[in-house]
């Protein structure tokens, strides 16, 4: 980022200028791994006020605004916006965004609804149609089981013993015709031999007496069909209808609960489907309605590109004709005369920033100039975009409040911030560079005696330039500025 190559040429410039300055403390050779002789650099070790800050790169931004998002899905293109720095009131126009597509979809949609209210309707008559025919069914089903009960019911209890008693009864009306007419022939054989009746009377009485017997045969004849056939016939034609039209009624109810089961879900799809399709062309309208987007309040407007800009948002400014994407910031719009300066700070400083902190803001276009703040924020993890570029670099973004206000100071301005940590009185202090780190342990080349020897040391706080030792030098101690890259033993 160009913040984080300023500063890193801001130390460098100061280390440089460090180095310069000291060259006058000494100098002498030493002899290096290889046998070769390089210069060596001494300096005193001093007591000396030490003010321990933090400093990075920033840029400023208002401390209350409203940023103004695009939400519309997916890719859309401006097609006009307010002039950067344009101040507008609520309700005032900033952007204006393609909406030709949208309104096609809004066509489409609304005739998707329109066939959709239509099959919600057809599938809302089929079911009450489907419910009332299923009623109707059944309900014939259940008159055909009680009419074949019935019948059967009225086979045994009525019809069967009715003809029974018939066919009893005229058996026993032959069985006395037969009788008498025997009777008759006896008594007419007994006046033939007395001659008093003809021989044609004889036979008429005798075919009288056959005749009733052979009816009497015959009404005994159909009694015993009747019992042993018609009867077992009849009654197993009854309970068979019975049987059949109980199970029709049961296929009946299936199929009818089936039927509007099936009716019903039908019923119930095309209406989630019109709710569905209704709930569409609604979002269609609302986002007709995000094309246009207004300000929510007073202030003055300034363009996110310009504000800041990441690997992950558009480099170009922000202009008419160009493509935004869904939740890609537009415009800021500041509330209020009141300023924050956000940085970020590096892991290694974390733990000196606290909350409250006093700090400095110098701003790059008011050379000279610095604004009193106080740390008001620092994030709990590292910054996405940093750690991403870099997995190596741990960056937490910092804001400060700016606790001045000046009215040439604008959002997007570059800015250095420098955060009092602390301010220590006459302590042991010396180059940072002077430290060498080896297996975990600080030291620093000591001369002694006319030669140079390591000495551990222990660090107290430090700054861009300066570390405090809080063990292991005193004042005056000589010490060599530029340690060499291997150990010298000691």
């Amino acid at each position: 980022m160009v913040w984080q190559t300023k500063y890193t040429l801001y130390s460098l410039g100061v280390a440089l200028l460090l180095v310069l300055l000291i060259l006058w403390s000494g100098r002498s050779e030493t002899p290096d791994a290889s046998g070769t002789r390089e210069p060596v650099h001494l300096i005193s070790v001093e007591q000396m006020p030490l003010d321990v800050t933090v400093e990075a790169a920033g840029s400023l931004k208002a401390r209350d605004q409203v940023v103004i998002f695009n939400t519309l899905e997916g890719k859309t293109t401006i097609l006009s916006l307010v002039e950067e720095g344009t101040t507008v009131a609520k309700g005032d126009k900033l952007i204006e965004l393609d909406a030709s597509t949208l309104q096609d979809r809004l066509v489409d949609q609304q005739i998707t609804v329109q066939n959709a209210e239509a099959s919600f309707v057809q599938a809302r008559e089929n079911y009450e149609v489907v419910k009332n025919q299923s009623k109707s069914d059944v309900e014939d089903a259940r008159l055909a089981v009680t009419y074949a009960e019935d019948d059967l019911r009225k086979y045994e209890q009525g019809e069967f013993p009715n003809e029974k008693k018939q066919l009893q009864s005229q058996i026993a009306v032959n069985e006395e015709e037969l009788r008498r007419a025997e009777e008759k022939f006896e008594w007419s054989k007994v006046l033939f031999d007395e001659k008093f009746i003809s021989q044609t009377e004889l036979q008429a009485d005798e075919l009288a007496a056959q005749k009733a017997r052979i009816d009497l045969e015959l009404s005994r004849s159909d009694f015993d069909l009747l019992l042993k056939f018609s009867h077992v016939r009849r009654l197993t034609e009854l309970h068979a209808e019975v049987d059949k039209t109980r199970m029709a009624l049961e296929r009946i109810r299936r199929r009818a609960k089936a039927d509007v089961v099936q009716a019903e879900a039908d019923f119930n799809a095309k209406e989630a489907l019109l709710t569905r399709e209704k709930a569409r062309l609604e979002k269609t309208r609302d986002e007709l309605g995000k094309t246009v987007l207004v300000a929510p309040q007073d202030g003055v407007v300034v363009y996110a590109t310009s504000h800041s800009r990441s690997w992950r948002s558009n480099t170009e400014p922000l202009a008419a004709g160009q493509e935004v994407l869904e939740r890609q910031e537009l415009i800021y719009l500041p509330s209020s005369g009141s300023m924050v300066a956000e940085s970020q700070i590096h892991e290694s400083n974390l733990e000196k920033v606290k909350l409250g902190q006093e700090a400095r803001v110098y701003v790059d276009s008011m050379p000279g100039k610095s604004f009193h703040a106080v740390v008001k924020s620092v994030a709990l993890f590292p910054d996405a975009t940093s750690s991403w570029l870099n997995p190596d670099l741990k960056l937490y973004r910092t804001e400060l409040e700016l606790q001045e206000h000046d009215d040439g100071l604008r959002s997007g301005m570059n800015c250095r911030i420098e955060i009092d940590v602390a301010h220590l009185e006459q302590v042991v202090a010396i180059p940072v560079q002077a430290v060498v780190l080896e297996g975990g342990h600080r030291y620093v080349y000591l001369q002694k005696n006319g030669r140079l020897r390591r000495q551990e040391v222990t660090l107290g706080l430090s700054n861009e330039s300066f570390v405090e030792i809080t063990e292991g030098l005193k004042a005056g101690d000589r010490i060599q500025l530029n340690p060499p890259l291997t150990s010298m033993g000691g």
